[in-house]
Protein backbone atom coordinates (compact mmCIF):
# COMPACT_ATOMS: atom_id res chain seq x y z
CA UNK A 1 0.00 0.00 0.00
CA UNK A 2 2.92 2.44 1.14
CA UNK A 3 5.52 1.46 -1.17
CA UNK A 4 6.49 3.69 -3.60
CA UNK A 5 4.36 6.53 -2.00
CA UNK A 6 5.00 9.57 -0.10
CA UNK A 7 4.03 9.67 3.47
CA UNK A 8 3.20 12.39 5.52
CA UNK A 9 2.78 12.39 9.75
CA UNK A 10 2.23 15.70 11.77
CA UNK A 11 3.04 15.36 14.70
CA UNK A 12 5.98 12.63 13.40
CA UNK A 13 8.34 13.00 16.76
CA UNK A 14 5.50 12.43 19.37
CA UNK A 15 5.06 8.40 20.85
CA UNK A 16 2.82 7.50 17.65
CA UNK A 17 4.74 9.24 15.65
CA UNK A 18 7.58 7.44 16.07
CA UNK A 19 6.20 4.20 16.34
CA UNK A 20 4.71 4.98 13.29
CA UNK A 21 7.79 5.54 11.09
CA UNK A 22 9.88 2.26 12.91
CA UNK A 23 6.48 -0.37 11.48
CA UNK A 24 5.98 1.96 8.16
CA UNK A 25 10.08 1.18 7.28
CA UNK A 26 10.05 -2.01 8.70
CA UNK A 27 7.19 -3.65 6.57
CA UNK A 28 6.97 -0.88 3.78
CA UNK A 29 9.30 0.92 1.17
CA UNK A 30 8.11 4.56 0.67
CA UNK A 31 9.22 7.04 -1.86
CA UNK A 32 9.35 9.44 1.33
CA UNK A 33 8.50 9.31 4.80
CA UNK A 34 7.99 12.85 6.27
CA UNK A 35 7.97 13.51 9.70
CA UNK A 36 6.24 16.92 9.91
CA UNK A 37 6.67 18.68 14.03
CA UNK A 38 7.70 21.55 15.60
CA UNK A 39 10.76 20.92 17.91
CA UNK A 40 14.27 20.67 16.45
CA UNK A 41 15.41 18.78 19.75
CA UNK A 42 12.69 15.58 19.50
CA UNK A 43 13.66 15.74 15.20
CA UNK A 44 17.48 15.52 16.15
CA UNK A 45 16.87 13.06 18.72
CA UNK A 46 14.93 10.78 16.46
CA UNK A 47 17.11 11.65 13.55
CA UNK A 48 20.14 9.52 15.28
CA UNK A 49 17.39 6.44 15.43
CA UNK A 50 15.80 6.83 12.02
CA UNK A 51 19.10 8.50 10.25
CA UNK A 52 18.86 9.82 6.47
CA UNK A 53 22.35 7.84 5.77
CA UNK A 54 20.33 4.49 6.69
CA UNK A 55 16.90 5.46 5.61
CA UNK A 56 17.24 7.61 2.65
CA UNK A 57 13.36 7.79 2.08
CA UNK A 58 12.70 9.48 5.69
CA UNK A 59 12.77 13.22 5.96
CA UNK A 60 12.64 15.89 8.76
CA UNK A 61 10.67 18.52 8.02
CA UNK A 62 9.87 21.74 10.59
CA UNK A 63 6.58 23.40 10.94
CA UNK A 64 3.71 23.76 13.12
CA UNK A 65 -0.02 22.74 11.94
CA UNK A 66 -1.52 26.16 12.54
CA UNK A 67 0.77 27.40 9.68
CA UNK A 68 -1.70 26.86 7.00
CA UNK A 69 1.50 27.98 4.20
CA UNK A 70 3.64 25.63 5.70
CA UNK A 71 1.68 22.85 5.69
CA UNK A 72 0.50 23.72 2.06
CA UNK A 73 4.26 23.52 1.07
CA UNK A 74 5.00 20.19 3.32
CA UNK A 75 1.83 18.44 1.88
CA UNK A 76 3.27 19.16 -1.84
CA UNK A 77 3.34 15.66 -4.06
CA UNK A 78 2.32 13.62 -0.94
CA UNK A 79 -0.15 10.79 -1.36
CA UNK A 80 -0.78 10.11 2.18
CA UNK A 81 -1.49 11.95 5.63
CA UNK A 82 -1.60 10.88 9.11
CA UNK A 83 -2.68 13.84 11.40
CA UNK A 84 -1.66 13.24 14.57
CA UNK A 85 -0.77 16.53 16.04
CA UNK A 86 -2.14 17.62 19.17
CA UNK A 87 -1.46 19.19 22.59
CA UNK A 88 -3.09 16.31 24.48
CA UNK A 89 -3.02 17.20 28.24
CA UNK A 90 -6.39 17.72 29.79
CA UNK A 91 -4.84 20.00 32.67
CA UNK A 92 -2.56 21.84 30.03
CA UNK A 93 -5.87 22.39 27.84
CA UNK A 94 -7.66 23.68 30.37
CA UNK A 95 -5.33 26.63 31.48
CA UNK A 96 -4.40 27.05 28.12
CA UNK A 97 -7.67 26.91 26.35
CA UNK A 98 -6.49 29.13 23.49
CA UNK A 99 -3.45 27.52 22.46
CA UNK A 100 -5.45 24.04 22.54
CA UNK A 101 -8.10 25.18 20.31
CA UNK A 102 -5.33 26.93 18.06
CA UNK A 103 -3.74 23.39 17.15
CA UNK A 104 -6.38 21.25 17.79
CA UNK A 105 -9.11 23.13 15.76
CA UNK A 106 -7.34 25.29 13.79
CA UNK A 107 -4.80 23.30 13.02
CA UNK A 108 -7.36 20.68 11.88
CA UNK A 109 -8.84 22.96 9.45
CA UNK A 110 -5.02 23.86 7.82
CA UNK A 111 -4.46 20.11 7.26
CA UNK A 112 -7.84 19.59 5.21
CA UNK A 113 -7.23 22.79 3.45
CA UNK A 114 -3.26 21.39 2.72
CA UNK A 115 -4.43 18.30 1.76
CA UNK A 116 -7.13 19.51 -0.86
CA UNK A 117 -4.91 22.35 -2.36
CA UNK A 118 -2.48 19.35 -2.86
CA UNK A 119 -4.41 17.18 -3.55
CA UNK A 120 -3.58 14.22 -1.10
CA UNK A 121 -5.27 11.11 -2.04
CA UNK A 122 -6.02 10.12 1.94
CA UNK A 123 -5.71 11.64 5.04
CA UNK A 124 -6.03 9.88 8.68
CA UNK A 125 -6.71 12.15 11.69
CA UNK A 126 -6.16 10.80 15.13
CA UNK A 127 -8.86 11.01 17.67
CA UNK A 128 -9.62 10.18 21.16
CA UNK A 129 -12.48 8.23 23.52
CA UNK A 130 -12.22 11.68 24.88
CA UNK A 131 -14.31 13.47 21.77
CA UNK A 132 -16.85 11.47 22.77
CA UNK A 133 -19.73 13.14 24.57
CA UNK A 134 -16.67 15.45 26.09
CA UNK A 135 -16.67 17.02 29.53
CA UNK A 136 -13.08 18.84 28.86
CA UNK A 137 -11.74 21.35 26.06
CA UNK A 138 -9.70 18.61 25.24
CA UNK A 139 -12.50 16.33 24.17
CA UNK A 140 -14.57 18.99 22.80
CA UNK A 141 -11.65 20.23 20.56
CA UNK A 142 -11.03 16.54 19.06
CA UNK A 143 -14.57 16.61 18.64
CA UNK A 144 -14.73 19.20 16.85
CA UNK A 145 -11.79 18.28 14.88
CA UNK A 146 -13.81 14.73 14.09
CA UNK A 147 -16.42 16.77 12.32
CA UNK A 148 -14.49 18.99 10.39
CA UNK A 149 -12.54 15.54 8.89
CA UNK A 150 -15.86 14.26 8.38
CA UNK A 151 -17.31 17.30 6.57
CA UNK A 152 -14.73 17.58 4.50
CA UNK A 153 -16.37 15.01 2.09
CA UNK A 154 -18.71 17.53 1.38
CA UNK A 155 -16.25 20.53 1.77
CA UNK A 156 -13.76 19.14 -0.97
CA UNK A 157 -16.53 19.65 -4.34
CA UNK A 158 -15.05 17.61 -6.68
CA UNK A 159 -11.79 16.88 -5.96
CA UNK A 160 -11.46 12.97 -4.65
CA UNK A 161 -9.39 13.84 -1.42
CA UNK A 162 -10.27 11.26 1.39
CA UNK A 163 -10.69 11.82 4.89
CA UNK A 164 -11.11 9.43 7.63
CA UNK A 165 -10.69 9.08 11.40
CA UNK A 166 -9.47 6.92 13.95
CA UNK A 167 -10.74 6.60 17.42
CA UNK A 168 -9.31 4.89 20.19
CA UNK A 169 -8.57 4.83 24.05
CA UNK A 170 -5.18 5.25 26.32
CA UNK A 171 -2.07 4.40 24.53
CA UNK A 172 0.20 1.88 26.78
CA UNK A 173 3.48 3.71 27.53
CA UNK A 174 2.75 7.17 25.80
CA UNK A 175 4.13 10.39 27.40
CA UNK A 176 2.59 11.65 29.89
CA UNK A 177 -0.06 8.67 30.50
CA UNK A 178 -0.06 7.00 34.12
CA UNK A 179 1.98 3.69 33.60
CA UNK A 180 5.51 6.13 33.42
CA UNK A 181 3.55 8.37 36.56
CA UNK A 182 3.11 5.29 38.47
CA UNK A 183 6.46 3.92 37.79
CA UNK A 184 7.94 6.44 38.68
CA UNK A 185 5.73 6.49 42.08
CA UNK A 186 6.91 3.28 43.24
CA UNK A 187 9.86 4.32 44.89
CA UNK A 188 7.50 6.51 46.75
CA UNK A 189 5.62 3.38 48.00
CA UNK A 190 1.78 5.07 47.46
CA UNK A 191 0.19 5.04 44.23
CA UNK A 192 -2.23 7.50 43.69
CA UNK A 193 -6.04 6.62 42.38
CA UNK A 194 -8.55 9.02 41.28
CA UNK A 195 -11.14 6.49 41.81
CA UNK A 196 -10.89 3.16 42.33
CA UNK A 197 -14.14 2.31 40.37
CA UNK A 198 -12.40 4.04 37.24
CA UNK A 199 -11.87 2.12 33.95
CA UNK A 200 -10.22 2.97 30.63
CA UNK A 201 -10.13 1.29 27.58
CA UNK A 202 -6.07 0.05 26.27
CA UNK A 203 -4.55 -0.24 23.20
CA UNK A 204 -0.84 -0.36 22.65
CA UNK A 205 1.40 2.00 20.27
CA UNK A 206 1.60 -1.42 18.05
CA UNK A 207 -1.60 -1.90 18.06
CA UNK A 208 -2.68 1.87 17.41
CA UNK A 209 -0.25 2.40 14.17
CA UNK A 210 -1.64 -0.96 12.19
CA UNK A 211 -5.30 -0.13 13.20
CA UNK A 212 -4.09 3.05 11.62
CA UNK A 213 -2.71 1.85 8.85
CA UNK A 214 -5.96 -0.61 8.44
CA UNK A 215 -7.99 2.25 8.52
CA UNK A 216 -5.82 4.35 5.61
CA UNK A 217 -5.86 0.99 3.34
CA UNK A 218 -9.98 0.59 3.31
CA UNK A 219 -11.16 3.98 4.07
CA UNK A 220 -13.62 5.44 1.17
CA UNK A 221 -14.17 9.64 2.87
CA UNK A 222 -16.31 10.30 6.12
CA UNK A 223 -15.72 7.25 8.26
CA UNK A 224 -15.13 7.02 11.93
CA UNK A 225 -12.90 3.73 12.89
CA UNK A 226 -13.28 2.46 16.27
CA UNK A 227 -10.91 -0.81 16.99
CA UNK A 228 -12.32 -3.22 19.62
CA UNK A 229 -10.07 -3.03 22.35
CA UNK A 230 -10.15 -4.03 26.13
CA UNK A 231 -10.65 -2.16 29.26
CA UNK A 232 -8.87 -2.10 32.30
CA UNK A 233 -9.23 -1.14 35.70
CA UNK A 234 -7.31 1.68 37.77
CA UNK A 235 -6.96 -0.04 40.67
CA UNK A 236 -6.07 -3.42 38.68
CA UNK A 237 -3.24 -1.55 36.79
CA UNK A 238 -1.80 -0.31 40.19
CA UNK A 239 -1.50 -3.52 41.62
CA UNK A 240 0.30 -4.82 38.25
CA UNK A 241 2.77 -2.19 38.72
CA UNK A 242 3.19 -2.03 42.95
CA UNK A 243 1.63 -4.71 44.28
CA UNK A 244 3.53 -3.54 47.45
CA UNK A 245 2.54 0.19 47.55
CA UNK A 246 -0.39 1.36 48.95
CA UNK A 247 -3.44 2.94 46.83
CA UNK A 248 -4.46 6.32 47.83
CA UNK A 249 -7.65 7.35 46.79
CA UNK A 250 -7.09 11.39 45.27
CA UNK A 251 -10.46 12.03 43.74
CA UNK A 252 -11.52 12.87 39.93
CA UNK A 253 -9.71 16.06 38.79
CA UNK A 254 -11.67 18.52 36.68
CA UNK A 255 -12.69 17.34 33.10
CA UNK A 256 -12.04 13.68 33.96
CA UNK A 257 -14.71 11.11 33.34
CA UNK A 258 -14.99 7.83 35.72
CA UNK A 259 -15.88 6.24 32.40
CA UNK A 260 -14.87 6.30 28.86
CA UNK A 261 -16.74 5.89 25.85
CA UNK A 262 -16.15 5.03 22.33
CA UNK A 263 -19.48 5.11 20.96
CA UNK A 264 -22.64 6.78 22.26
CA UNK A 265 -25.46 5.46 21.36
CA UNK A 266 -26.54 8.44 19.07
CA UNK A 267 -23.46 7.55 17.06
CA UNK A 268 -24.43 3.51 17.31
CA UNK A 269 -27.13 4.47 14.96
CA UNK A 270 -24.86 4.78 12.06
CA UNK A 271 -22.23 2.11 13.54
CA UNK A 272 -21.38 -1.27 11.26
CA UNK A 273 -19.95 -4.08 13.75
CA UNK A 274 -16.59 -5.84 12.71
CA UNK A 275 -14.80 -8.66 14.16
CA UNK A 276 -12.24 -6.50 15.13
CA UNK A 277 -13.76 -3.04 14.94
CA UNK A 278 -16.65 -0.32 14.29
CA UNK A 279 -17.13 2.06 11.62
CA UNK A 280 -19.06 4.86 12.00
CA UNK A 281 -20.47 6.18 8.61
CA UNK A 282 -23.06 8.74 8.57
CA UNK A 283 -23.66 8.63 4.32
CA UNK A 284 -26.37 5.81 3.91
CA UNK A 285 -24.97 5.13 0.65
CA UNK A 286 -21.54 4.03 2.19
CA UNK A 287 -23.07 2.54 4.90
CA UNK A 288 -25.27 0.41 2.55
CA UNK A 289 -22.11 -1.25 1.27
CA UNK A 290 -20.57 -2.05 4.57
CA UNK A 291 -23.30 -4.02 5.74
CA UNK A 292 -23.27 -5.98 2.27
CA UNK A 293 -21.70 -9.27 1.74
CA UNK A 294 -21.07 -9.10 -1.39
CA UNK A 295 -19.09 -5.53 -1.06
CA UNK A 296 -14.92 -5.68 -1.19
CA UNK A 297 -15.46 -3.82 2.28
CA UNK A 298 -18.62 -5.43 3.43
CA UNK A 299 -19.68 -8.28 5.91
CA UNK A 300 -20.52 -5.73 8.57
CA UNK A 301 -23.12 -6.27 11.02
CA UNK A 302 -25.59 -3.72 12.61
CA UNK A 303 -25.39 -2.78 15.78
CA UNK A 304 -27.80 -3.75 18.61
CA UNK A 305 -30.44 -1.03 19.74
CA UNK A 306 -29.19 1.26 22.41
CA UNK A 307 -25.76 0.04 21.87
CA UNK A 308 -23.08 1.90 23.80
CA UNK A 309 -19.03 1.32 23.50
CA UNK A 310 -18.11 2.09 26.96
CA UNK A 311 -15.22 0.88 28.95
CA UNK A 312 -17.19 -0.51 32.31
CA UNK A 313 -19.48 -2.40 30.09
CA UNK A 314 -16.59 -3.67 27.68
CA UNK A 315 -17.09 -7.25 27.66
CA UNK A 316 -13.10 -7.75 27.00
CA UNK A 317 -11.38 -7.04 30.78
CA UNK A 318 -7.71 -7.07 31.52
CA UNK A 319 -7.09 -8.78 34.43
CA UNK A 320 -3.61 -7.93 36.89
CA UNK A 321 -1.58 -11.20 35.38
CA UNK A 322 -2.93 -10.11 31.78
CA UNK A 323 -1.58 -6.39 32.40
CA UNK A 324 1.77 -7.40 34.11
CA UNK A 325 2.78 -9.69 31.18
CA UNK A 326 1.98 -6.22 28.58
CA UNK A 327 4.01 -4.65 31.16
CA UNK A 328 7.00 -6.98 30.85
CA UNK A 329 6.85 -6.47 27.08
CA UNK A 330 7.64 -2.79 27.17
CA UNK A 331 10.86 -1.78 26.99
CA UNK A 332 13.00 1.74 27.75
CA UNK A 333 11.39 3.16 24.40
CA UNK A 334 7.81 1.56 24.62
CA UNK A 335 8.92 -1.39 22.34
CA UNK A 336 6.05 -3.61 22.25
CA UNK A 337 5.16 -6.77 20.40
CA UNK A 338 3.50 -6.56 17.18
CA UNK A 339 -0.28 -6.77 17.49
CA UNK A 340 -3.35 -8.63 15.73
CA UNK A 341 -3.46 -5.82 13.38
CA UNK A 342 -0.02 -7.10 11.95
CA UNK A 343 -1.92 -9.73 10.43
CA UNK A 344 -4.75 -7.75 8.48
CA UNK A 345 -1.78 -5.48 7.28
CA UNK A 346 0.29 -6.99 5.11
CA UNK A 347 2.91 -5.24 2.76
CA UNK A 348 2.20 -5.71 -0.60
Amino acid sequence: MLNGKTVLITGGTGSFGKKFVQIVLQNYKPRKLIVFSRDELKQFEMAQRFSVEEYPCVRYMLGCVRDNDRLKRAFHEVDYVIHAAALKQVPTAEYNPGECIKTNVTGAMNVIDAALYNNVKKVVALSTDKACNPINLYGATKLCSDRLFSAAKAYRGSLDTVFSVVRYGNVVGSRGSVIPFFQERVKTGILPITDPRMTRFWITLSQGVHFVLFALSHCQGGELYVPKIPSMNITDLAAAIGPECEQRTIGIRPGEKLHEVLISEDEARNAVEFDNHYIVQSDPVLRTKLLELDSPLGGGRECAEHFRYVSDTNPDFMSVPSLRELLVQISDDYKIEESRWSMVINPK
